[in-house]
């Protein structure tokens, strides 16, 4: 009984300990690949379909405290498609997409090391049109070694007056950045 009580006692006293580690700001860079998914694609012939569309994201960020990071994550997707306009009732509008770049200014929050759960807005941007978005992210990441990072990626885009999509991925990032002498943020 003695053995299993210190047992806890030094679990939570090492658990505390690690909890109480000067955290320091890092940077990270990462690349990733995926699909992007749309309900509102369109066929030849002008019926509705699910889209898959391939894409890469580059993100950066900055976790600036334990739990929390800003960054900048933008998706190109890599095809021409058309998609349906979300409107309102009765409406319908196709429009085509060529190679559309949609990056989004996120904040995150970070419960845990490995998850993440992000907010952000931006646009995407094309030729014939430009539309305003907002995007919701979660993302779940393990460290390799060194500051490298394999992450997989949940993320669903609200195109305003637009279309929508969810995103699956999966990417390999890189931490860097030293702390500066003295400075701790919690």
């Amino acid at each position: 009984m003695l053995g299993i009580v210190a047992s806890i006692l030094f679990n939570n006293v090492n658990v505390y300990a690690q909890d109480k580690e000067p955290f320091k700001p890092k940077h990270s860079l990462g690349l990733n690949i995926g699909h992007e998914q749309s309900f509102s694609g369109v066929d030849e012939n002008g019926k509705r379909k699910l889209v898959g569309l391939p894409y890469w994201g580059l993100d950066y960020n900055f976790q600036f405290a334990r739990k929390f990071a800003i960054g900048l994550h933008t998706d190109f997707v890599t095809e021409t498609f058309k998609v349906e306009k979300n409107l309102e009732a009765g409406e319908k509008e196709v429009v085509e997409r060529s190679f559309p770049i949609a990056p989004a200014v996120m904040g995150f929050y970070k419960p845990t090391e490995h998850w993440s759960f992000g907010l952000g807005m931006g646009a995407e941007f094309e030729k014939e049109e430009n539309y305003v978005l907002n995007r919701i992210a979660i993302e779940y990441g393990a460290e390799i070694r060194n500051g490298w990072e394999v992450f997989g990626v949940l993320q669903y885009d609200i195109r305003w007056n637009a279309y929508d999509t969810w995103t699956i991925g999966l990417g390999i990032s890189k931490a860097f950045g030293k702390q500066k002498k003295g400075a701790v943020v919690d």
